[in-house]
């Protein structure tokens, strides 16, 4: 617990409850952990997302309106690496088969919402990965809740930012045995695609392990993050 905010359990009722609990998540992560609270200016306007959806002829769903007015302006939250797109953005895909609003940061992968499935208030996300062949790309299942999508962002995006805070490690077996001894699982689903990526806190540290191919970690503080160094030893790349 930091300062009042359980990051575990507020995580939970953000991922398990209703997409309020979602925004819910996100207002205290940004109070209590990068650049503070969300105010008012931090969003898109109404005018901004009218315009956008009188450019493409459609409707944007609930969530992604809330998360755009809410929070949708702080790229501290939502684009220190890949890229939550403006309204002026958004676009329809070629196939006219889903609606971008997320690009990779160097165009490996984007994230977008089917259109079958706009009308719905909180619709499941999919990614379409840039392959050699073209013909093979397609839209997979990538979460199942627009809001739980903006959860993942938050927190991905937070562990990019600046490197007195932020941390890469190459692990080798007694990293990840360290880590999952000196640090609690944090209550995140599975990713449908790729190798299993897990979430961890260690005190006022957020870990992020990569299937043992990388363990990504972001502090509260630079204290915080030394703390974690000290846990888990090995090449830092920020040490």
């Amino acid at each position: 617990m930091t300062q009042g905010f359980d990051l575990v359990e507020s995580l939970r009722r953000g991922v398990e409850g209703h997409r309020s609990a979602a925004w819910t998540f996100i207002q205290n992560f940004a109070a209590h952990w990068v650049g503070g609270v969300v105010e008012n200016g931090d969003g898109w306007t109404a005018d901004d997302l009218i315009a956008a959806e009188e450019r493409l002829g459609l409707r944007l769903p609930a969530a992604l309106r809330e998360a755009y007015l809410l929070f949708g302006r702080r790229e501290d939250l939502t684009s220190n690496h890949d890229v939550l797109l403006s309204p002026a953005e958004l676009y329809v895909d070629e196939a006219k088969e889903a609606l971008v609003f997320r690009h990779e940061n160097q165009g490996v992968a984007s994230w977008g919402l089917l259109l079958d499935n706009l009308e719905e208030d909180d619709p499941a996300v999919f990614i379409r990965l840039d392959l050699a062949d073209k013909s093979a790309e397609r839209w997979e299942e990538w979460l199942d809740r627009l809001s739980l999508c903006f959860v993942e962002i938050v927190l991905s995006e937070s562990l990019q930012a600046d490197e007195e805070l932020c941390d890469f490690l190459d692990p080798d077996d007694e990293s990840i045995e360290l880590l999952e001894t000196n640090s609690v699982r944090l209550p995140f689903p599975t990713y449908p695609i790729g190798e299993e990526t897990r979430w961890f806190l260690a005190q006022d540290v957020l870990l992020r392990d990569d299937a043992g191919a990388a363990i990504l970690a972001r502090g509260r503080t630079a204290k915080d993050l030394d703390r974690v160094r000290e846990l888990i030893p090995g090449n830092w790349l920020n040490a």
